[in-house]
């Protein structure tokens, strides 16, 4: 962890070197743990593999957990950066259609130019993260609430995908890409499947370990993970003691951008076509995801690590429905209670470890 000074608005970083905070360790080494903002979910997860693992006998396959893995990873990716910008105290209701956005510009510019399929994956990049910026920009230029900031942000990219899409192929999906040059090689980066034991494994689910990983030690082993945690305690003071509020606002926007980029491309390396109209309502799975982790609402408190517990949560709830036979319709139901459960659990565990410290 760097030394610069930054204020400390959350216990969810490890604790600084010194004498009191290394007797602490020693004699309680459970309130360390409680004190982690993802126990809440990994408690919830336990339970809900128990329980489907009772109530579905599939659930238990090898194919099945593969597939639980798979549908987790499709949330997984977008709700770890995420759960870094609700960390740094704001939000973001365009990351949904932001994804169908990035797969549009790919899709379109590679059909329209007749060019190699990478050329439309750079665009794409570049054309995301833009939007990123965009978000970040005006949120830090205006002090508007970034929930209004991002949902004009959701209807415009809404309005463009349909209007662009109609435009240029006459329908509200874009022509196929598949025969294409480069979209082989592109679908093996974003779209292909690994073969482990028998198993076939999804390369989403690589990216999400790796977007895990990277976003747990910038949390937890950076300056810039003080300066997330110090903004989403308090902007101002942290301002006031050189974090460079501004900076990390935008790159945290740019950073949901990128996954949105990564998750873009593989919808349509997926199924080689787009329908413009999808993604709308997504960006609140995400925000759950994060929220049953562990991130507060509020900000400066949260982890990586939480928000893939959370979508591991969802994935694992919405294809236990299917393996159960149960009606699908519930779904949503399941994903309100979920919230609900997880943010009492988060919040009773939190108490308990303030109350303790």
């Amino acid at each position: 962890m760097s030394s610069t000074a930054v204020p400390s608005p959350a216990p969810s970083g490890p604790p600084a070197g010194g004498a009191a905070d290394d007797g602490l360790v020693r004699r309680s080494p459970v309130r360390r743990l409680m004190g982690r903002p993802e126990l809440g979910s990994v408690v919830g997860a336990i339970a809900v593999f128990v329980f489907f693992s009772a109530v579905a006998e599939p659930f238990l396959r090898a194919s099945s957990l593969s597939t639980v893995l798979y549908a987790s990873s499709t949330i997984g990716i977008m709700a770890v950066p995420v759960a870094l910008l609700m960390i740094g105290g704001e939000f973001d209701l365009s990351a949904g259609v932001m994804v169908v956005s990035s797969a549009l510009v790919s899709s379109m510019v590679s059909y329209q130019l007749t060019a190699n399929t990478w050329v439309g994956v750079g665009a794409s990049l570049l054309v995301t993260l833009a939007i990123g910026f965009f978000n970040g920009f005006l949120l830090t230029r205006t002090k508007l609430p970034s929930f209004l900031i991002t949902l004009g942000t959701f209807f415009m990219l809404t309005g463009l995908n349909l209007g662009f899409t109609k435009l240029i192929s006459g329908t509200v999906s874009t022509k196929s890409i598949a025969d294409m040059e480069g979209f082989d090689s592109a679908r093996a980066l974003f779209a292909s499947r690994l073969t482990l034991g028998g198993v076939d494994i999804q390369i989403t689910i690589l990216w999400w370990i790796v977007l895990v990983a990277v976003a747990t030690w910038i949390l937890l082993r950076t300056r810039v993970g003080n300066w997330i945690f110090a903004v989403g305690g308090g902007a101002d003071a942290s301002r006031a003691v050189g974090v460079p509020v501004v900076k990390t606002k935008i790159g945290l926007y740019m950073g949901v951008a990128f996954a949105a980029w990564v998750s873009g491309q593989h919808l349509l390396f997926s199924y080689d076509a787009i329908q413009s109209g999808d993604g709308v309502g997504n960006e609140f799975l995400y925000i759950i995801a994060a929220a049953v982790g562990g991130c507060l609402m509020t900000g400066g408190y949260g982890s990586a690590i939480g928000a893939a517990v959370g979508a591991f949560i969802f994935g694992m709830t919405s294809k236990g429905i299917v393996y159960a036979q149960w009606n699908p319709d519930w779904y949503k139901f399941f994903l309100g209670a979920m919230l609900l459960l997880a943010t009492l659990l988060n919040a009773w565990i939190r108490k308990r470890a303030e109350a303790k410290a």
